[in-house]
This record gives C-alpha cells, structure tokens and sequence, in this order.
C-alpha cells in the first residue's frame, strides 16, 4: 500500500534545517516526506537533495524555480503527495515547531477514523507543553476570532502548520486554483474543503477534528513577522469575498 504524504515547504533554511531529526522521522513515520524548496535563494535546494540521497524511498523533493510564497508551496506540494496514490497528505513547518511524534499522532488520528480532515491545535492546557511568544500570541488570538467567523466553524486555531487531509474529490477540487494569500492560505483550504466547489460538494462540519497538541515550540527567527501577521488579518477581507461567491455558486448549483 502506498503510505501517506507529509509535505514539508522550504524557503531558505539552509542553516536551520534539522536533517538528523527528518531523516529519523522519514524512517520510523507512516508516511513519506516531501520537501517543497519554494525558490530558495541559499543552499536549500542542496541541502535537501542531501537529504533525500540519504533515503531515497522515503523522502522527495520538489524544486520550484521562483518564489511563490508559503501557500503555494503546500498547494504544489499537497498535488504532488496526492499524485502518489497515498490515502493521507498533510504539511507541517520545516522548523519542526509541531515536534515529529505529534506529526505521526495526527495522522495516526485521522487514518484510524472516519474523520476526512483533522487540525493540530496550539492550546494551553495544564499537562502540555505549548511554548508561544506574547505578541505573537495574542495577534494570532485575534486573527482566530476573525477567522472562525468568516468560517462559520468554530475553530481555536486556523493557523498550526500541522494539518493532514483524506484524498476526496473536495480535496481535489480545493487544490486546484492558487490561494490568495501567501499565509493565510489555511483557512481558504478549509473553507473551500467545508463549501465544495462546482466541481465537487463541500465536506461537513462533523468530518473535521481539531486536535490539541501535546507539545509546540515557537521556533526562535520565524519567518512570519508581527508585520506579516497585520498584513495577513488584511487577506482576511479577501478571503471572506472569495468564500462568499463559493457559497452563491454552491447555492445556484
């Protein structure tokens, strides 16, 4: 059986790239790993060809020539895990700030269920180990609330880079055109899996899980700044359009 797909998108992480604990990961995981490099401009792409000589069976890599910004990254990706045949394809940050064990748990979760989606969550619970920087935290509050309103699905947390997704037509579907936003593409994802498309129905509320992580790290050097984040609460507004005329067309069809 072909074994799932993690997608991994890459932009300049020469130095920071952790190789010892992906190709750990690429051994004992249920899934294979495939690294987008989204037009890095250091020796990313190398590093990762290293990498990937080191298990050729069990890690890809994608190269794009320019670029194109985190959303396209995963989309190109997410269409090339999908075109494996694998069940599952999901994307998690190459600053492994979602740790490797919660990678396997989340997609242990979502192949042992009848679920078609489910979400890492970053929430402070007493018994886990959620590390978040203040302002960081509470912009990402605020976008959240913005974010489960346009939805209209009550999630914590859109914006966790752990994700893993049932191959369906929705998914399909939803993958087809570009997102609109460089970062804040998570939520288009979801909202057009939820909507449906012309070219296949939406997934219900019910087949999607959030699931609180154990542990998450806020990684030190992010490449998302307090600026991006101001920038991304702007998409919003798009995004809310874009998902309104999804409905309309759901609702003539």
């Amino acid at each position: 059986m072909t074994n799932s797909v993690l997608v991994v998108p890459c932009f300049n992480e020469e130095t920071r790239l952790d190789r010892a604990e992906f190709l750990a990961l690429s051994r004992a995981a249920p899934f294979d790993l495939l690294f987008v490099d989204d037009g890095s401009t250091d020796g990313t792409l190398r590093v990762l060809e290293e990498l990937r000589s080191t298990a050729p069976e069990r890690i890809r890599v994608l190269a794009l020539e320019k670029n194109r910004g985190k959303g396209e990254a995963v989309r190109r990706g997410l269409q090339g895990g999908l075109l494996t045949g694998g069940p599952i394809v999901g994307f998690a940050d190459a600053d492994l700030a979602t740790p490797p064990e919660e990678l396997v748990r989340l997609e242990s979760e979502l192949a042992a269920s009848d679920l078609q989606v489910v979400v890492g969550s970053r929430v402070m619970l007493m018994g886990t180990e959620i590390k978040r920087h203040l302002p960081r935290h509470a912009v990402g509050r605020l976008f959240a609330t913005f974010a489960a309103e346009i939805l209209g699905m009550p999630f914590y947390d859109t914006q966790c880079g752990a994700k893993f997704f049932r191959d369906t037509p929705a998914l399909r579907a939803a993958l087809e055109r570009p997102f609109l936003s460089r970062w804040a593409f998570d939520i288009e994802l979801i909202g057009r899996l939820h909507i449906g498309t012309r070219e296949a129905p939406g997934i219900p509320r019910e087949q999607f899980r959030e699931i609180p992580l154990r542990k998450w790290i806020d990684v030190a050097k992010s490449k998302l700044s307090l600026a991006d984040m101001a920038r991304t609460l702007v998409d919003l507004a798009r995004i809310d359009r874009e998902l309104a005329r999804l409905r309309a067309a759901r609702g003539s069809t």
